[in-house]
């Protein structure tokens, strides 16, 4: 008989968060009715609209239940780190370097796609959106599985995988059984996570944490200022005009307030990530 959830749950306190964030997300697109275009991460909305925020909400949303579960599954077994503090892993470490994950794979993303279409002209990758939390998945297997090679991966409670097998062996198998992922999307989250563990990204400390987190929150909301995604009347941007690019307002309903918007095309593919 396995450890009371309770007792689980302290041992894992930051990847509980985490799933419980990304659940309350994912309740919140349902009712809604929020989809793909509208949280997602694209070339075309981040890089020519200016709208950085998505970097962070196509981390943490799902549109489907499916994805939710298999992502939040594969969570709660990495939560491990948290308990690794004897190798210089634990729940600092797991906090400090999943905000590392989520920006710079979010960003080796977009350089992926400006290399496909500035070098390769393949205009595809302008408009395809990816969400989902799996870059920090695929980022955490590969980080495990150079710690510590000897642990093993646990999806859905039947499924166990080596972890030194399981970034490529998952990295194959979503590609072939899912064909909406994103292997862009995971290559990504493996590239950064391996780039934690050699040691080429470190020194990651409360301090910079915090410095980090603070300016991801300054990003993120001058952004969502300066695109017109959210009214905020305490901060003044000079605006930019640009008839190409989307325009967003906040109008009075009769329920309250209601957000009206002009989002880009949606001429788009919907990437799993």
């Amino acid at each position: 008989m396995g450890k009371p959830l309770i007792y689980e749950i302290l041992e894992k306190p930051a990847s509980s968060s985490v799933i419980g964030i990304c659940s309350l997300i994912w309740f919140f697109i349902q009712k809604r009715s929020i989809g793909y275009g509208d949280v997602g991460l694209s070339y075309e909305a981040a890089m020519e609209g200016g709208q950085y925020w998505r970097i962070i909400t196509s981390a943490l949303s799902h549109i489907s239940v499916v994805h939710l579960v298999f992502n939040m599954s594969a969570l709660w077994s990495l939560g491990v780190v948290e308990q690794l503090g004897q190798i210089g892993l634990g729940v600092e470490y797991y906090l400090h370097y999943t905000l590392v994950l989520v920006v710079l794979s979010g960003l080796l993303v977009l350089g992926f796609y400006h290399v496909m279409i500035q070098k390769f002209r393949v205009e595809y990758f302008r408009r395809v959106t990816a969400v989902g939390y799996s870059c920090v998945v695929f980022g955490w297997m590969t980080i495990l599985a150079t710690k510590q090679p000897s642990s093993k991966l646990n999806l859905f409670g039947v499924l166990s995988l080596p972890i030194s097998f399981a970034p490529f062996e998952s990295l194959i198998f979503t590609s072939i059984m899912v064909p909406q992922a994103s292997f862009i999307g995971h290559l990504s989250g493996i590239i950064v996570g391996y780039s934690i563990a050699w040691g080429l990204v470190h020194g990651m400390n409360n301090y910079w944490a915090i410095t980090m987190l603070g300016w991801i929150a300054l990003v993120f909301v001058l952004s969502l200022k300066r695109t017109g995604s959210m009214e905020l009347r305490f901060i003044e941007i000079e605006p930019v005009t640009d008839p190409s690019l989307p325009s967003v307002g906040v109008v009075a309903s009769r329920n309250g307030r209601t957000l009206q918007m002009d989002v880009l095309p949606r001429r788009g593919v919907a990437d799993i990530v």
